[in-house]
């Protein structure tokens, strides 16, 4: 009996490439003064390992690269998501980043600097009060 690894290899590569994106969409989101940098740089990463993907006679490695190379191109639209979670306050400002800075000052936004993912677990709705 042969072992085919390549399910546990695809498995553990979208697992660390999905949360190693997240992170980073949220991080680089929060510091970047603009989002068509960042946007255009993993979307260029993405086609870059999507083409190393079609183009690799490995197996194992072929899948590596696809996958995280359509996590690179998912990423590089979530900026503009995470963007908009800021104006509804799902995520928080930066207000030393001069473009969160004018998300806060802008009347119908509800951004928030506060970081709601780091609390205790309260049971009711938060407030700003």
């Amino acid at each position: 009996m042969e072992i085919n690894t390549l399910g546990l290899i695809a498995a553990v590569t979208a697992f660390l490439s999905i949360w190693g994106g997240h992170v980073a969409v949220r991080k680089v989101e929060f510091i970047s003064p603009t989002i068509w940098i960042p946007t255009i740089t993993f979307a260029a990463l993405g086609l870059l390992t999507e083409y190393y993907s079609l183009t690799t006679v490995n197996r194992p490695l072929s899948t590596v690269f696809g996958i995280l190379g359509i996590t690179l191109l998912f990423d590089a639209f979530e900026f503009t998501r995470q963007q908009k979670r800021i104006r509804k306050g799902h995520a928080p400002a930066n207000p030393n980043n001069p473009r969160h800075a004018h998300i806060l000052t802008e009347p119908n936004s509800h951004a928030t600097t506060r970081n709601l993912l780091k609390r205790e677990p309260i049971g009711k709705l938060i407030t700003d009060n």
